[in-house]
């Protein structure tokens, strides 16, 4: 998230009890509104605040809009703008199971075991970055500090991992071939007030795709949190993720003024 320009984030309330919220993420141009049930009077408000207010560099701000917002969509729509594109974001309803097997000559790894270079080569290349990633000059022999999920890493050249505050790194899935190396890393977010295994990211380095191995990642999630009271897991846009039982989800829409 780019925060150089949250300072323009604006809530709206109603007697201390937050109802609307204006906000960008990154880049800064791109534009959010939530709007508690009740409160869609206040759309043109909103609305005007963003056209206004909110960063629009080089005429490239958009309006991040989503199913249920559509009383938004007519808003905008007013203000001279246009749909650009929309996609769906697929989420697995727990009412489902995904039963997928793990493939034979590969294992799962303990995450409170995990290696944090072999971790970081893995997400390197399984996001499609060529060439050497910054983790071959890292040595966990020079580490002041051993890894844990807990404390985080530090490393040589001033380099310092450490978990975000609200990670739930003991639910996240690694797998490993034979030769113990990583190839297929499923972080999980586990945010019980929602009852939502929240799954990012997800990533199979390239040779190892099309194997069943991001497949068998996310039943080993399904399995671990349907138990502890999850009733969705989110997903992509992929159609990996339908092609495996994902349903709809979260659909995008994004506007564009002219």
């Amino acid at each position: 998230m780019d925060t150089t320009c949250q300072y323009l984030d604006r809530f709206w309330l109603d007697d201390g009890r937050v109802v609307g919220l204006v906000f960008n993420e990154a880049p800064v141009t791109d534009i959010y509104f939530k709007v508690r049930p009740g409160y869609e009077f206040l759309a043109k408000e909103m609305v005007d605040y963003a056209l206004d207010r909110m960063p629009n560099f080089e005429n490239k701000q958009w309006f991040m809009l989503f199913n249920g917002q559509e009383f938004l969509m007519e808003e905008v729509k007013k203000r001279g703008f246009s749909l650009l594109y929309d996609f769906e974001d697929r989420n697995f309803d727990f009412e489902k199971s995904l039963d997928f097997a793990l493939p034979e000559d590969f294992c799962f790894v303990d995450p409170a075991e995990a290696d944090p270079v072999k971790l970081a080569r893995c997400c390197w290349y399984g996001f499609n970055h060529g060439g050497k990633g910054p983790f071959e000059n890292w040595d966990l022999q020079d580490c002041s500090s051993d890894w844990t999920p807990a404390k985080g890493y530090k490393g040589v050249e001033g380099v310092f991992l450490v978990p975000s505050p609200h990670s739930t790194r003991q639910y996240d899935v690694i797998i490993a071939d034979e030769t113990g190396e990583y190839v297929c890393y499923s972080g999980m977010w586990w945010v019980s007030e929602n009852k939502l295994a929240y799954m990012e990211p997800l990533c199979t380095v390239p040779e190892y795709r099309r194997m069943g191995l991001a497949a068998a990642a996310l039943s080993k999630h399904c399995h671990t949190l349907k138990p502890l009271g999850a009733t969705h897991m989110t997903g992509g846009v992929d159609p990996f993720y339908e092609k495996i039982g994902y349903g709809s989800g979260i659909h995008w829409y994004c506007w564009k003024r002219g």
